[in-house]
């Protein structure tokens, strides 16, 4: 009877294994596909087919993204707007959902509800406009930042979570002579580093993929972040529309798009180590509660 149970676990972990080991190639070979393409020379990639490893490097598609000085600038502006935004997001949804997490609030319930409906239901894109034009946010930074200041479903996440620390604690820190504030920022939020990093990395990842209100917010193109420039980048590169210095044979369309995909995910890659430790942490531990 032991033999069985053990066949029947090593087949079950031959099958599980397999399953997840094919999961992983497909996940992993689109990725794989992407970088072998940007780094292989265009009359490689004009054959067509699977290229999973370059036969010719190349790194014509890098110089031609390159070759436009505004590239530097408009990844500052990225980098920015990315870690101004997600300060301004971690700061008014902390201040927003510690307040929610106390059931003595007045008109917590009320508050919940709009917070809930925002959720399944928005103004729309031309009503959003002119309440940024409105408050002349209109070709500034601002506006792709202040707009999506708080996220619905993060704040309800972290309310969860602010609802989970035990009251003991707040109330010795009052003992000690904390205000309201004092004990936000000197006990809960401390405690509440997994989720505070979870939330770092949605935003992040939210603002460097700024790019549809970049477009219609911002007209002036010295502000444009990377996405947005690197658009244009790919358009001139199908048009044949580029720098002087390169002619069609250093060109080819697919090659400069995997490029752009590259040089926009990588950022955002190496700065998810970092935070990987609290990703699934955080968001478990503030969704267990309502």
């Amino acid at each position: 009877m032991q033999y069985d149970k053990t066949l029947g676990n090593r087949i079950f972990n031959i099958v599980n294994y397999s399953l997840l080991l094919i999961i992983a190639i497909v996940c992993v070979l689109p990725f794989v596909y992407v970088l072998a393409v940007s780094f292989t020379s265009p009359s490689e990639v004009a054959k067509g087919g699977l290229i999973l490893f370059p036969k010719e490097w190349s790194l014509s598609a890098y110089k031609y993204i390159f070759s436009t000085d505004t590239l530097l600038r408009s990844l500052g502006v990225s980098i920015y707007i990315t870690v101004v935004g997600t300060i301004i997001n971690l700061v008014f949804t902390a201040l927003m959902a510690y307040p929610l997490a106390k059931s003595k609030l007045r008109g917590r319930q009320t508050i919940l509800l709009a917070v809930l409906f925002t959720m399944l239901f928005s103004g729309g894109m031309i009503p959003t406009y002119f309440v940024v034009k409105g408050l002349h946010l209109t070709n500034t930074l601002w506006s792709l930042m202040i707009p999506s200041a708080i996220s619905a479903f993060n704040l309800i996440v972290l309310k969860n979570f602010f609802q989970q620390i035990p009251d003991g604690l707040e109330d010795s820190a009052k003992i000690d002579g904390c205000n309201d504030m004092g004990v936000l920022f000197r006990i809960v939020l401390p405690l509440s580093m997994p989720a505070m990093a979870t939330f770092a990395l949605f935003y992040s990842v939210t603002h460097w993929n700024q790019f549809f209100n970049a477009i219609l917010y911002i007209n002036d193109n010295g502000k444009w972040p990377i996405q947005v420039l690197l658009r244009e980048i790919i358009m001139l590169a199908q048009s044949r529309i580029g720098d002087s210095g390169f002619d069609e044979a250093e060109i080819q369309p697919l090659t400069i798009r995997m490029a752009v995909i590259v040089f926009a995910t990588l950022p955002i890659l190496l700065v998810y180590p970092f935070l990987q430790k609290h990703f699934t942490k955080g968001v478990l531990l503030g969704s267990v509660k309502g």
